[in-house]
């Protein structure tokens, strides 16, 4: 018998209103899974002794993925052959195809690239050892490699240790043991032995895992290290949970603690540099320029093909590093040529590491031609003119003919400072051509006194290497104003080009306006210079320390930082090392903070470079190197909050 509903309408309701309540919202689908991977079965075992098996399995809980696995996992002894790790689901499978060591401790240092495959969960430090013999070397040795001119923390370079004491060993042969260093610069070298060892850092450019190159980055130390261990503790916090910021309870750990773990490397690279032709340029017909990565002791035979390179009056000028060559065309006749075509021989670094010559033939064709560049004139020359039409129509008999900028080409130049000058520096000029000659007779200097200009002494002269910067030397006094005029025609140019009249007025910056820094040095060496660097870790100014004492006036209000190296050679820079030699790069160091600095201020500040470890001095506002990311279960339940909120949005 057929039934029918006597409230079809209620019934109709019913299901609709269910159907909304299904439908408030996505699911949250719960936290996030925070339980990092677990080994359940090596093969063979971890720590196993007396193997002789090159591949190997370790199986996880959970699917597994490995991050940055060249990078991160380092196998020791180093192999020649690079093995093969690769995951399949819960497995990581690893062959080996060196030939294994007798009686020799293998390890595979993971770090924290293990994570699961779903949530990124690592991990953490894993390491899988084994042995060939019938015992496990379990020693560490700890540290931090830094780059010796900066201190910054230098990311993914070997370490590695050598039981062969001698100096020759880093040079003929592989390391015995070896880790990578992190994000912070720190390492950590497992499996070792007890004995005797010395320490290296190496950028091994050729999978050698020896110091094989000139170019190859190296850290070295004449310290032996003798591997030690004991017990120790430490106290740990564990909290509520991960969004808990209440103390649940702290306890005692218990620890193998291993030593060394303060050694502290300085990396450099020794004064070689691979010479080679980087690029050629000619951006208008008037010069040519030649880049190579790095100076050079012998400049280029160069050698025209459709010029005479004798009577072309070639002029060349080098930049203050060395490597870029401008040759300046004086001869018209020659740079009006669209190709210029040249044969080049010079040195260029070889496979081996050497210089040899080489030779080169170029045709220089200018981006800009002499063709172009009177099209351009032209076209100025008439947009000019018409605007004079205009302005002639518009102003009638008033009109002031105005005269015309394109008569001649005049040469420009640029001033550093642009604005005042401080009482510490002089008045930079940059021409845009090398400058040929210079009428000191058309120009003169003046101070302001009350309303009128008196003539003051001044020097005005060339910059060392460099034909187009001249400088202004005067006895700048704090609040004066100055003034340079020169007629026109003063300064002429190699290429013919006339300076228009010069009339610059340089005040002299307020004594009140700056503060002062004097620092006393509190250490045994001598020969120190003091750097003052910005927040971005570039030198302001360098003082030479006089009786343990280096003084900064008339310095800007800000924020600097202090560095300083002892300048072992005198010469004022900073030296790399050389290996050969067993010489260290000179020893910098950096105060740990920041120097505030405000206007009418003298500040002193005591300063004893070596009461704290290298390794803490660089403050981390000016550290480039940042420590690698950790990955942290918080973000991931922020990132998904941030997603069920942005579901939410859509669906209103």
């Amino acid at each position: 018998m057929h039934k029918t509903n006597p409230h079809p309408l209620l019934a109709i309701l019913v299901l609709l209103l269910l159907a909304a309540c299904a439908s408030i919202g996505s699911p949250r689908g719960g936290a996030y899974d925070i339980t990092p991977p677990k080994v359940v079965r090596c093969q063979p075992a971890n720590m196993a002794t007396d193997n002789k098996d090159k591949r190997l399995t370790l199986t996880f809980d959970e699917y597994v993925v490995i991050e940055n696995a060249s990078e991160k996992v380092v196998v020791s002894p180093p192999q020649k052959e690079m093995p093969e790790i690769r995951t399949s689901g819960k497995r990581i499978h690893i062959t080996l195809y060196d030939t294994l060591q007798e009686n020799t401790t293998y390890t595979i240092d993971f770090a924290d690239a293990i994570v699961d495959n779903n949530e990124g969960n690592p991990m953490g430090n894993f390491t899988y050892s084994f042995s060939t013999g019938d015992h496990i070397d379990t020693m560490e040795v700890s540290g931090t490699l830094l780059e010796a001119e900066n201190l910054e923390p230098v990311k993914g370079m070997l370490v590695g240790l050598y039981a062969d004491l001698s100096d020759t060993a880093f040079t003929t042969r592989p390391f015995a043991r070896v880790a990578r260093t992190d994000g912070r610069g720190r390492f950590t070298i497992k499996g070792v032995a007890p004995g005797r060892y010395r320490i290296y850092g190496l950028q091994d450019m050729d999978g050698d895992s020896r110091f094989s190159q000139k170019a190859e980055k190296i850290a070295f130390d004449t310290i032996v290290i003798e591997p030690s261990c004991g017990p120790d503790s430490r106290q740990d916090t564990v909290w509520t949970d991960l969004d808990s910021t209440a103390i649940d309870t702290i306890k005692t750990v218990h620890f193998t603690h291993f030593y060394p773990d303060n050694v502290v490397l300085r990396a450099f690279t020794e004064g070689f540099q691979e010479l080679h032709l980087l690029k050629t340029e000619r951006p208008v017909p008037d010069f040519f320029t030649l880049y190579f990565t790095a100076p050079m002791d012998s400049l280029p035979i160069i050698k025209g093909l459709n010029f005479d390179i004798e009577d072309c009056g070639l002029v060349l000028e080098r930049s203050a590093q060395g490597d870029t060559l401008t040759y300046w065309i004086t001869d018209t006749l020659v740079s009006d040529k669209d190709t210029l075509s040249l044969s080049m021989t010079y040195q260029d670094t070889d496979t081996l590491g050497k210089l040899a010559w080489r030779t080169d033939t170029l045709d220089l064709t200018p981006k800009i031609t002499r063709k172009r560049q009177r099209e351009d004139l032209r076209k100025k020359i008439e947009d000019w003119e018409d605007q004079q039409k205009k302005a002639r129509r518009r102003q009638k008999e008033k009109y002031v003919p105005e005269p015309n900028p394109f008569l001649r080409e005049e040469l420009g130049y640029k001033t550093q400072p642009t604005g005042s000058v401080a009482p510490m520096e002089n008045v930079l000029f940059t021409f845009e051509e090398p400058v040929a000659h210079v009428d000191t007779a058309a120009l003169r200097f003046f101070k302001q006194k009350d309303t009128a200009w008196v003539e003051e002494p001044y020097l005005f002269l060339p910059v060392e290497n460099s034909l187009r910067d001249y400088r202004l030397y005067a006895e700048w006094v704090p609040g004066e104003k100055y003034k340079l005029e020169a007629d026109s025609n003063a300064i002429t140019s190699i290429l013919g080009k006339l300076s228009a009249p010069i009339k610059k007025e340089i005040p002299a910056t307020p004594e009140e306006e700056f503060s002062a820094l004097f620092v006393r040095l509190i250490m045994p060496d001598t020969n120190v210079v003091v750097q003052l660097m910005d927040n971005s870790d570039k030198v302001v100014r360098s003082v030479k320390a006089v009786d343990d004492r280096a003084d900064f006036f008339y310095l800007d209000p800000g924020e600097y930082y202090l560095r300083l190296f002892i300048d072992r050679d005198g010469d004022g820079k900073w030296t790399t090392g050389l290996y050969e030699q067993g010489r260290q790069p000179e020893e910098v160091f950096y105060f740990p903070k920041p120097m505030v600095l405000r206007a009418q201020w003298e500040v002193e500040q005591d300063w004893e470079p070596r009461s704290i470890p290298l390794d803490k001095q660089k403050p981390e506002a000016i550290t480039k190197q940042k420590p690698d990311s950790e990955k942290r279960i918080k973000q991931l339940e922020a990132q998904r909050e941030y997603e069920r909120e942005q579901r939410e949005r859509k669906r209103k």
